[in-house]
């Protein structure tokens, strides 16, 4: 069992049908909004959510790290498995949570996540910063908006962008 938030996430069965040879360690931050950058996720059931969000990547066979947020976005650190496209990761978990959440009731109004996300890649020297940055969302998001955060990412890591699809700000 791993933790995340308060919530524990059951690890995924070991797969025995390891190609011989074969070694992997990839480590990867994905942040993605709700849908208009909504406060909507609320501290009664973020916790609930983010587990469901953590069980969602190890259903894929990816191994959650952490899963943690706020109020109108979503940080999940992971180890990538090689034969799980990001894309197909992120599809998944995106529409089933936001299928939860709307099953659930837990917003008044039809829940959407934002179109797109970010994936930010991280070697093994990085993981306990990550780790405690994601930890940690709530007081950093005290100092800084989670659009100058994002931007901030994008820089960091070099990606170009188009600012007509960033993230809005915050509803």
């Amino acid at each position: 069992m791993r933790a995340v938030g308060s919530v524990h996430i059951k690890q995924p069965p070991l797969n025995h049908n390891k190609m011989a040879n074969t070694y992997h360690q990839i480590y990867l931050q994905t942040v993605f909004a709700v849908k208009y950058r909504n406060a909507v996720i609320d501290k009664a059931w973020k916790q609930t959510l983010f587990g469901v969000i953590g069980n969602l990547i190890n259903e894929t066979n990816c191994k959650t790290i952490i899963v943690n947020g706020v109020e109108d976005h979503v940080h999940c650190f992971l180890g990538l498995k090689p034969v799980v496209s990001v894309s197909e990761l992120m599809k998944t978990v995106k529409a089933k949570s936001s299928k939860y959440i709307n099953d659930h009731s837990l917003t008044k109004e039809r829940f959407e996540w934002q179109e797109g996300y970010g994936v930010f890649s991280y070697s093994q020297s990085s993981v306990d910063k990550v780790f405690k940055y994601i930890q940690n969302q709530e007081a950093h998001h005290k100092k800084q908006t989670f659009r100058d955060e994002y931007l901030d990412l994008l820089n960091r890591f070099k990606v170009e962008y188009d600012e007509q699809y960033i993230f809005r700000e915050l509803i």
